[in-house]
């Protein structure tokens, strides 16, 4: 049924108001084209499925409205962020500090950590298994391992940063 709707004949017709209705939404040029032509493209791939040729503005509204959405959840999820603005929340790392760490090191500062996040760390970073796996192997829920490796890492950092004795024992501290 959809065969009689030529694609070309379709954009020509709908897209100066589809690009309008998103640039009201997106308030963006540039999301605006994106919009338009992402409704497109689910046109293309699936408008095959409409069975009633009369609808298709409003499938292609409804379309355009529903990716909208998306990208708004989407973004607000996952906001984006330029490195140079989030690097005052970053950890700082010293870079020394990190390249003079060996294996043993490693494993003395893991034993420091709280017990419940010894097992997790290690199978993560020194076994190199996935989050699920580990979840398998502890017998605990997948995110219960995602927060025990990420407070784990901050012991551990934590420790580096309260502790340069670890990375050079034999140095005493001046008085």
């Amino acid at each position: 049924m959809t065969a009689d709707l030529d694609f070309e004949a379709l954009v020509s017709q709908y897209y100066a108001s589809l690009y309008q209705f998103a640039f009201s939404l997106t308030r963006s040029e540039s999301d605006a084209s994106d919009l338009t032509q992402q409704t497109f493209y689910i046109w293309a791939a699936k408008g095959h499925q409409l069975k009633d040729v009369k609808k298709v503005k409003s499938w292609l509204f409804t379309t355009l409205h529903r990716e909208f959405l998306e990208s708004h959840r989407r973004r607000t999820r996952f906001p984006h962020h330029e490195l140079d603005e989030a690097s005052p929340e970053l950890p700082s790392v010293d870079v020394d500090l990190a390249s003079q760490l060996d294996g043993t090191k490693v494993v003395q500062l893991l034993s420091e950590i709280d017990d419940q996040y010894q097992a997790p760390v290690a199978l993560f970073y020194l076994e190199d298994l996935a989050y699920k796996d580990i979840s398998e192997i502890l017998c605990i829920p997948l995110g219960t391992v995602k927060s025990r490796i990420s407070r784990g890492i901050g012991q551990m950092q934590l420790l580096l940063s309260k502790a340069p004795q670890v990375l050079h024992p034999a140095r005493k501290v001046a008085s």
